[in-house]
């Protein structure tokens, strides 16, 4: 097993129940609850008296910390079955609901993910949604599947904003794995052409301001349109 090439910080944490006995076949993202930075997560591992860890760790500016390796497991999910079979992943977030990521960590999240299916041969990401149906879920041997925290134990980890956007994350690394523009891109593209958006992903929420604000600049977009085939027609 190897170690992701995108690492920037390691600081290896004595945290670990050494080499796994299952082969990796998950993913784990959770939410720090703080933005901190790959470097103090790191800290926080190498205590011992701290007896938790993760393999990974991505702050708040999107640089990604390695602190168990890959081979060993990690003490991050509350649950020795899970960490034994996935890649743990802590993320840096709000502290306050709903513990929400910044841009720079969820796209190093994306990009962490993607690095590590393909380094086990594995083709699609997951989200089977509900807990009973993913634990029982034998993956094909090119399928990695998410898993929560929360459904090990009572906590809130990854909390509700990364929760929404679970679905998401699985679909925007398997369109990467698999070469394949997801099936919205289109759309957006249209719509950063036009300036109805600037960026974003689909799972974003907005306000009611810029929904209005959305609504009138496809308003502008259709109308500029029309006015185009409208000269095109005249000129005929």
């Amino acid at each position: 097993m190897s170690n992701s090439g995108l690492v920037s910080v390691t600081i290896l944490s004595p945290n670990h129940s050494g080499p796994r006995g299952h082969t990796i076949d998950r993913i784990t993202p959770h939410c720090v609850v703080g933005q901190c930075t790959a470097e103090a997560l790191g800290n926080l591992f190498a205590n011992p008296n701290r007896s938790a860890s993760s393999n990974y760790g991505i702050g708040y500016d999107g640089k990604i910390g390695l602190y168990v390796e890959e081979k060993n497991r990690s003490w991050c999910s509350s649950s020795t079955e899970n960490d034994d079979r996935a890649v743990t992943i802590e993320c840096a977030s709000d502290v306050d609901f709903p513990w929400a990521f910044r841009d720079a960590v969820y796209e190093s999240l994306i990009n962490l993910c993607v690095d590590i299916c393909k380094r086990y041969g594995k083709t699609r990401l997951l989200w089977l949604k509900d807990k009973d149906i993913s634990l029982a879920y034998n993956p094909r041997s090119d399928e990695m599947v998410l898993t929560v925290h929360r459904w090990f134990a009572n906590k809130a980890c990854p909390g509700d904003w990364m929760m929404e956007r679970m679905g998401d994350l699985a679909m925007r690394v398997t369109a990467v794995l698999t070469g394949e523009k997801p099936w919205y891109q289109d759309d957006m593209d249209w719509c950063k052409e036009k300036g109805i958006i600037n960026d974003g992903r689909p799972n974003d929420n907005v306000t009611r301001a810029e929904m209005m604000a959305i609504s009138h600049r496809i308003y502008d977009a259709v109308w500029e349109d029309m006015n185009r085939v409208s000269g095109l027609l005249t000129d005929d």
